[in-house]
């Protein structure tokens, strides 16, 4: 084998192209709504860690529990890169007509890009949050926030932070 790129080859490089089951794929007997996602700092240095809440309501007529799922997509970087990449999930228990607000690190080794060695970069990047991954179709409603956030300085290897 001589070609080691990931082109095709899995679910975060398909491209356009959906995988069949994707990830929190599956039904629930109850709805979920989605708000108030909020990315702290807003801009942040490369070396930092991201904070993230979102607040998680079930609208539906009985207790249920959702896969809380936090994508990340890079706007621009210097590799390629997947779509959006997995950085958090949480399987949250929420009673019918309650809501409750959830809280994530988002680690700067999450941004990582391989370049001959693992590297931070600044840019521009976009953070999804809800019960599947953005873009999805499902037979069960759910939605996907989304925000974007900003990295400062210059690119620099991770082991360097």
């Amino acid at each position: 084998m001589e070609n080691y790129t990931m082109e095709g080859r899995t679910y975060r490089y398909y491209g356009q192209e959906a995988p069949l089951y994707p990830f929190g794929y599956g039904l629930s007997y109850t709805t979920f709504q989605y708000r108030d996602l909020v990315l702290s700092p807003p801009v942040l240095p490369v070396c930092a860690n991201l904070s993230v809440s979102v607040v998680l309501e079930n609208t539906g007529q009985r207790d249920g529990e959702e896969v809380v799922q936090l994508y990340l997509r890079w706007e621009q970087s210097s590799v390629p890169v997947p779509r959006w990449q997995l950085v958090a999930f949480r399987r949250v228990a929420v009673p019918a007509g309650r809501e409750t607000k959830l809280s994530f690190q988002v680690a700067a080794e999450q941004r990582a890009v391989w370049a001959q060695d693992w590297r931070l970069e600044p840019g521009t990047f976009t953070l999804f949050a809800g019960g599947q991954q953005p873009g999805q179709q499902t037979r069960a409603p759910s939605e996907v926030l989304s925000a974007r956030f900003t990295v400062t300085g210059a690119a620099q290897p991770l082991r360097g932070c």
